[in-house]
């Protein structure tokens, strides 16, 4: 940080890439404990790829993930990836990522806030197609 608290633009940079990174390990071991480190407590999970809107928080979300299979005990491969990311200020950033689970590739635009002194994840939107 500099002499005025805020983040340079690789610090930022740096930071919210180790926060996408953590998200997929998450996502790839279906590990909550990893996924909530980087979800804001308030954040909110949208998609609407069936025509109807999912839209969960993340005490509905973590459940979820807790029961599946992970994809690591499945050895899927990872397909994650950063394709882009943004800051709008010193404490707004957006990010747009890919990765799988099973036959299901996902884009999420992932919403990132630095608040409490690190970068979490206020807002997860995506959609998602099927492998044929």
């Amino acid at each position: 940080m500099n002499a005025n608290g805020r983040q340079s633009m690789e610090a930022k940079f740096v930071a919210v890439t180790n926060v996408i990174s953590i998200y997929f390990d998450g996502l790839y071991n279906s590990d909550t404990s990893m996924l909530k480190d980087v979800f804001h407590p308030r954040a909110h999970y949208v998609c609407a790829t069936d025509g109807t809107i999912l839209y969960l928080n993340m005490d509905e979300y973590f459940p979820i993930v807790d029961k599946r299979p992970s994809p690591a005990s499945r050895r899927e491969k990872r397909n994650d990836r950063i394709l882009s990311m943004e800051f709008a200020g010193p404490v707004t950033a957006y990010a747009r990522v890919e990765c799988s689970i099973n036959t299901k590739f996902f884009t999420d635009f992932l919403t990132l806030i630095f608040v409490e002194r690190k970068w979490q994840i206020i807002s997860k939107v995506f959609h998602y197609d099927i492998a044929e």
